[in-house]
């Protein structure tokens, strides 16, 4: 795995280096001091996943990030936020922006390490506790506008598209979900959960978990407890 550190601090880019370097299969393969270098360094290198810090002088993390999943020739690269707390003020329009989920700098060595895996299979770093305080922020933000059904603007249609048993995966999904524990409550396999999580990214327009999360909140198809 090919990993891209994007941090305005040498020192934590370093000891990121160190860590990831350590490992048998991955490696560092540029780092950027900001997110005009993040950019470039990602065009030019192709890294699998990058480590991108949300706060950055000059280019923000946010505007790398865009700049990054909107570019067709980055499609493959999974971004994962470092962020000061575990929610962040920026995380839901960084994960609007194609990010596959964020990470606290606080986290131990091993857990920063599973971040990169996880990211790189095409998975989301969004846990339970983590969903519902990333839509309790995003609701006290407004959220969307919304049509009279509820949903968001330009949903209804894609959301239509979906069968039945793909409605009910999403809203597992959005609930933090594994595909393991889908398969459980479903009683299907966990290969046939993957394939409906699989056609519902493509319906949605989805890179990944992250986004079928955000996507699932944004529309209205899922309203977080009040409790």
């Amino acid at each position: 795995m090919r990993v891209l550190l994007a941090d305005d601090q040498a020192l934590l880019r370093s000891a990121f280096r160190v860590l990831v370097d350590s490992e048998p299969d991955m490696e560092v393969v540029a780092e950027a001091a900001d997110g005009a270098q993040a950019v470039e360094r990602a065009r030019a290198t192709r890294p699998d996943v990058v480590l991108m810090d949300i706060r950055m002088p000059g280019t923000d993390g946010l505007t790398a990030t865009r700049l990054i999943t909107g570019d067709p020739a980055l499609c493959a690269v999974r971004i994962v936020m470092l962020t000061t707390f575990e929610v962040d003020e920026y995380v839901v329009r960084s994960l609007r922006a194609g990010a596959s989920g964020f990470l606290g700098k606080g986290a131990e060595p091993d857990e920063l390490l599973d971040a990169i895996r996880i990211a790189h299979a095409g998975e989301a770093l969004l846990s339970p506790a983590a969903t519902k305080g990333l839509i309790t922020r995003f609701l006290a933000q407004g959220g969307g506008a919304e049509l009279e059904d509820g949903r968001a603007p330009g949903y209804a249609e894609r959301l239509a598209a979906l069968t039945a048993r793909e409605r009910e995966v999403l809203i597992l999904v959005a609930g933090g979900r594994s595909n393991d524990e889908i398969a459980g409550l479903l009683d299907v396999s966990p290969l046939t959960v993957k394939t409906h999580v699989n056609r519902t990214m493509a319906k949605l327009g989805a890179r990944d978990r992250a986004q079928l999360v955000v996507t699932a909140y944004e529309s209205g198809l899922v309203r977080p407890r009040t409790e």
